[in-house]
């Protein structure tokens, strides 16, 4: 236990403070190490605060509860309550923590959620606890409303050490990604970084798996809660079992991202929907290991998409198991417009019906026109007129259903 109380600053040591040479050397360290980081948990330690209770004289509780009253407006009950967690005789220590907060913008009702949530916070000296995190965080480009609102969101930072975690964390993350506003946006983003192990674990798990520092970029700036699952491990094997058998390929983060970011049951409905169109199990799994970010189209997406393709085009939905990536494509901007074009080019008998139709989805915009459109001297204007005007003005109706005209 010793061990894990030495990483935060629950005995209000003196933090170093953030300029210092021997902490300028730490942070031009690329890559923390990651074995003193493992063993960071202060769940246990910020529990112990919540329970911890001091002897006091009924004189000392009754002028710290008519200070939380007073100055946060808490309730006599409420008030009680945390005049356990913490006591004081005079004010000049709490007083000196308000002024602190209220100095970096703090509103009235965020310095009381935070006394409610973390009372203990009043006793410290705010100049040696408080005041180097704020510094640290602005001198990595932190606006006050940003330091603000990371404080708030996560309280937990205010009983972590700045040596020991906020720093080695940030510059952790600075890693794989470009610049410290990334590192603050994602911050920012997601407010459980700083304070737990969980994040710092599960990055070494990633790179121990196989996972790239660009893939671990890609989850960061995609959806960086990912990073605080409980169970990294499970979800890895459960990815690689459904036959995303590479961690260097982005593939296997897009599916890990999917399998994480997506309930089970969510999960399941999506499937149903699929099978509406007549898919197989074994299709929707096919499918996804080509392009897993087709699970992550919302059930509306995949429905408009369908139901376009097959209804308005008549045109058969197992076409799509090859080409799933049309799930991610805009249906007014891309599917529509070269849809268009194709049924154009199918009712002329320049092209095919029996080819794979969902080809023309899939290159880029100056394939696509070389390809579909300008090649067919006769009809390049027709054909350049039609897409146009359906990149310009149709919009899909509330159904989904937009008549094809030619």
């Amino acid at each position: 236990m010793m061990g894990t109380l030495s990483c935060f600053c629950i005995f209000f040591p003196h933090d170093k403070s953030w300029n210092t040479p021997l902490l300028k050397m730490k942070i031009l360290n690329p890559f923390p190490n990651f074995n003193s980081l493992k063993s960071l948990n202060p769940i246990p330690i910020f529990n112990s605060l919540k329970s911890h209770s001091s002897t006091t004289s009924p004189q000392q509780n009754q002028f710290t509860i008519s200070y939380l009253i007073t100055n946060f407006g808490f309730s006599l009950e409420t008030a009680t309550k945390a005049s356990k967690r913490v006591h004081f005789t005079t004010s000049e220590k709490p007083d000196s923590v308000i002024a602190i907060f209220r100095n970096y913008d703090f509103s009235d009702f965020q310095i009381s959620n935070l006394v409610r949530q973390a009372p203990n916070i009043l006793t410290c000296d705010p100049h040696k606890r408080v005041l180097p995190k704020f510094q640290f965080l602005l001198s990595k480009g932190a606006s006050n409303s940003d330091v603000v609102e990371i404080v708030v969101r996560s309280p937990r930072i205010l009983y972590s050490s700045l040596d020991n975690c906020i720093i080695p964390t940030f510059e952790l993350m600075r890693r794989f990604l470009p610049s410290n506003e990334k590192v603050i946006e994602r911050i920012l983003q997601c407010k459980f970084f700083f304070g737990h192990y969980t994040f710092v674990n599960n990055l070494k798990l990633l790179l121990d798996y196989g996972v790239t520092d660009s893939n671990i970029r890609y989850l960061l700036l995609k959806r960086p809660s990912i990073l605080l699952c409980v169970d990294m491990r499970g979800a890895l094997d459960m990815v690689k079992e459904m036959g995303f058998n590479d961690p260097s390929n982005v593939n296997f983060c897009i599916a890990l991202l999917a399998k994480r970011a997506i309930s089970e049951s969510r999960w399941d409905a999506k499937v149903i929907v699929f099978k509406k169109w007549g898919w197989s199990d074994e299709m929707v799994l096919e499918a996804f290991r080509k392009r897993p970010m087709c699970m992550l189209s919302s059930i509306e997406k995949i429905n408009k998409v369908m139901r376009f393709w097959v209804n308005e085009l008549g045109w058969n939905s197992l076409a799509l198991v090859k080409r799933p990536d049309i799930f991610a494509y805009s249906l007014e901007n891309r599917i529509i417009p070269r849809a268009c074009v194709v049924s154009y080019l199918i009712s002329k008998g320049l092209m095919e019906k029996n080819v794979e139709l969902s080809t023309p989805f899939a290159v880029n915009e100056k394939v696509f026109l070389e390809k579909y459109v300008q090649c067919f001297e006769e009809e390049r204007n027709d054909l350049l007129k039609l897409y146009q005007e359906k990149m310009d003005g149709k919009k899909i109706k509330e159904n989904g259903e937009v008549p094809v005209s030619y």
